[in-house]
């Protein structure tokens, strides 16, 4: 055991030895970039970056995820591989990769001003459903309050979109990730997080169906899985949001909580028509029958009223929002 940890040790310090691994490593613990990103920074070739990419991944020093045709690197962040990143970004002179932190910069806006631009084509989309019900900083409190009455150790949320329920529950979690099936949603999200300095959380590409992680811990390994999980505005576009449910209850450590915000039945057939809506809204009883067949426990429930006052239609077609709470108190089923 203490060879084979030698053994390791090695191939980090070897693998980190390299001038340009070097550089790649730090700058990959100041942001997730993708190869081509990479490229540009470093001014080196498809080939070499790859190659250094490939050895500082098998030594544990990154973290490597595909997303459609891209991939995505970012430094470890856990583990002896996480440890020594830490070390060396301590140790080495700012100076070392000022030019490179200049590039990024570049590279930064760039990713931002694609964002912006996928953001305003479907704003007015977004808003008009905004338009229908509470106002979304209310809706944000309440979860925001529910979800942060406890420590969060990992955070997992569940279709993050934009990446705003990322930004606000990142203070209040040691790390967050964010999985969603849109490349373009991915995107903005990216770029919220990384101007916003929000080192401890991430965003993938992912199913949520088949969420890329671990069954949640038990027994010796509690530690492992999510103690916090949250799908924002995400069942109603499923076509078996249980499915889902059961999913995320997977992943959860025992004593993990699933928070969900949805709407409560409604009957504006347009958004199934229009915006992709599968479901028009939920029942308690429905979402508590989709909680017990995932072994988990009811513990709160809320309604976020409308606001009626405001001018954007009748108060017949406005939409209420429905928090959800339930806890993982023994393993899933």
């Amino acid at each position: 055991m203490v060879r084979e940890g030698m053994e390791n040790l090695v191939a980090m310090l070897r693998a980190a030895g390299d001038p340009t691994r070097l550089r790649l490593l730090l700058l990959l613990r100041e942001a997730e970039l993708a190869v081509s990103e990479l490229i540009e920074i470093v001014g080196q070739s498809q080939p070499r970056v790859s190659r250094h990419l490939k050895l500082l991944g098998e030594a544990g020093l990154l973290e490597r995820f595909k997303e459609g045709s891209w991939v995505f690197y970012r430094a470890a962040d856990r583990g002896k591989g996480a440890e020594l990143g830490r070390a060396l970004a301590l140790l080495a002179d700012s100076s070392l990769i000022e030019s490179d932190r200049a590039r990024l910069v570049h590279v930064r806006e760039a990713r931002a001003a694609a964002a912006a631009a996928y953001f305003k084509a479907n704003a007015a989309e977004w808003e008009r459903i905004r338009a229908l019900h509470a106002p979304d900083k209310t809706v944000e409190e309440a979860i925001v309050k529910i979800l942060a009455a406890k420590p969060i150790e990992n955070l997992l949320d569940a279709g993050t979109g934009t990446g705003r329920m990322l930004e606000l529950l990142a203070p209040h979690a040691k790390r967050a990730v964010g999985i969603d099936v849109s490349p373009e949603m991915l995107a903005i999200a990216r770029d919220r997080l990384a101007r916003d300095g929000l080192s401890q959380v991430q965003v993938r590409l992912g199913d949520i169906y088949r969420l890329p992680f671990p069954n949640g811990g038990t027994g010796a390994d509690r530690e492992s899985g999510f103690d916090a999980v949250l799908f924002h505005q995400v069942l109603h576009y499923l076509d078996d949001p249980g499915a889902a449910v059961a999913e995320a209850a997977r992943v959860m450590r025992p004593g993990g909580r699933l928070a969900i915000a949805d709407f409560a039945p409604h009957g504006l057939e347009f958004l199934r028509d229009d915006y992709a809506h599968r479901r028009l809204g939920f029942s308690d009883r429905e979402v508590k029958g989709w909680l017990d067949a995932a072994g988990l426990k009811s513990a709160h429930s809320e309604t976020i009223a409308p606001d009626l006052a405001s001018k954007d239609g009748p108060a017949a077609e406005k939409l209420t929002v429905k928090l959800w709470l339930a806890t993982r108190e023994k393993e899933a089923a």
